[in-house]
């Protein structure tokens, strides 16, 4: 009797998890963009870039600083509020032996499968940093958490189709096959070298609902979710208002009009857009911009990987769960993807 309550418990908050995801991301991402990619089809268009491209600006201004950071958060707190319940959630809700059996290992099929968790996700970078954080933290692996964290960004369908109806098709093709070599190789690499496979939890019960009351349940949500919030939202709001208020330095060639070609500009654009934070998406309007000022088809094929990739946000949001060798894996992995993506799309786009 004792195990048939359990089990019902645990079926209930798996269904819990379940309905606020579903309805979350119906509500923020899947029906949003539906419309969004229905509009691009005719337009052509996904809207403005959130950069001052082509226009001149100073090195360093607080007033780009604070119109960034406000025009970035408009874009995305909806969905940042989601990855921190989401991420939260997963913690208390999600029993810690389902989260092994299926993520917990360092197989190449447990980060394939993780892929393709995060796909339907369709979260920017930033936002799926928690959902990460909380993935980490209920003992899933670290390729597992990786393939998760980059394939929402990377492989967003949405994107996808977006990108074809701005962009081109073979701009999206390019995505897709480089974003699935960065979503696997990076993985792969990042576990082989990570000491631990696995965070180690040290108070299993913590993560565990069935051993827990409802009434738990509720406070270690609370804990869980408050504790999310002070190790993002700070860090957030400070480093995304510092790479705003630098853009004029991290996208020189933008506004001078300058290296908009060459393996020089394929290795600047791969630093910049690996170090920059952008919406879902907002590649590519940036990129539909410096195509229209003369910007070649290589440094835009860097762009397409590294700029919704990773930012010096996100990688700052996993530092709690991972260490700063792993997370230097993850970032110069994708800088040095991002240059082979520019080589390679010199030569097809």
């Amino acid at each position: 009797m004792e195990n048939v309550k359990k089990r019902s418990q645990t079926v209930r908050h798996i269904g819990i998890f379940l309905l606020v995801l579903l309805v979350g991301l119906f509500y923020v991402k899947w029906f949003p963009y539906f419309q969004k990619a229905l509009s691009a089809s005719s337009t052509h268009s996904i809207g403005d870039a959130i950069i001052n491209v082509g226009k001149e600006a100073p090195i360093f201004s607080i007033e780009s600083g604070m119109t960034f950071t406000i025009a970035y958060f408009n874009s995305v707190w909806k969905a940042v509020v989601l990855g921190l319940i989401v991420g939260s959630l997963v913690q208390v809700l999600i029993p810690t032996q389902l989260i092994k059996k299926y993520l917990g290992g360092s197989k190449f099929r447990n980060s394939v499968f993780a892929m393709v968790l995060g796909m339907p996700t369709m979260m920017c970078t930033c936002c799926t940093a928690p959902v990460a954080v909380g993935l980490k933290r209920s003992q899933a692996s670290v390729n597992s958490v990786v393939a998760f964290f980059l394939a929402n960004p990377l492989l967003n369908p949405a994107t996808l189709v977006f990108m074809g109806f701005v962009l081109g098709w073979k701009f999206t093709f390019l995505r897709l096959i480089f974003g699935v070599i960065a979503v696997l190789g990076i993985a792969t690499i990042v576990s082989k070298v990570s000491k631990a496979k696995r965070v180690h939890v040290p108070d299993t019960k913590i993560f565990d609902p069935i051993e827990e009351t409802q009434q738990g349940v509720i406070v270690r949500w609370i804990k869980a979710f408050g504790r999310l919030i002070i190790e993002s939202i700070p860090a957030y709001i400070v480093i995304v208002f510092i790479l705003g208020a630098f853009q004029g330095l991290l996208f020189p060639a933008v506004n001078s009009g300058q290296l908009n070609s060459g393996i020089i500009a394929i290795v600047l654009f791969s630093l910049v857009g690996t170090l920059f934070v952008i919406p879902t998406a907002g590649e590519i309007p940036i990129i539909q911009v410096l195509l229209a000022l003369g910007l070649s088809s290589g440094p835009a094929a860097t762009l397409l990987l590294t700029l919704p990739a990773v930012s010096i946000v996100s990688l700052s949001l996993l530092k709690p769960v991972f260490t700063w060798k792993e997370l230097g894996i993850i970032g110069s992995g994708i800088i040095l993807l991002g240059i082979v993506a520019g080589i390679f799309g010199s030569f097809i786009l």
